[in-house]
């Protein structure tokens, strides 16, 4: 049974969806409609966990708005995702970073970025 829901659900992926992981800082464009107009609206955050798997797969992003958390989970191949674009690569040695939510002020938005790990390494 689940080979015959993979094959099914296969032409609905969309490619160029898996380069971000958890721990990066990324810029999710959205489609929102609002009556008959429509407008691309961007939600930008670090990357706290990823769940599931082909269809089913989605992601969770955290910002901080107005001093105070904000999460929104995103289905990973949406049709209404136009783009996900990522601000910044981070080293994470976790595959969830919910221990963010317990961070405040500066403390909240900091992780290991990758650039500046490489570039102390040489």
């Amino acid at each position: 049974m689940n080979a015959i829901i993979e094959e099914i659900t296969k032409e609905q992926l969309l490619p160029g969806r898996d380069n971000f992981k958890v721990g990066d800082g990324v810029k999710v464009h959205t489609r929102v409609r609002e009556g008959d107009k429509e407008r691309v609206q961007i939600f930008a955050g670090i990357v706290i966990s990823r769940k599931g798997s082909g269809i089913h797969e989605s992601f969770t992003v955290r910002r901080i708005a107005s001093g105070v958390g904000v999460e929104k989970v995103f289905p990973v191949h949406s049709p209404n995702i136009v783009k996900i674009e990522v601000d910044r690569e981070s080293i994470t040695m976790r595959a969830r970073m919910y221990y963010m939510r317990d961070r405040i002020g500066k403390a909240a938005n900091q992780v290991k970025e990758k650039r500046l790990y490489e570039a102390r390494r040489s």
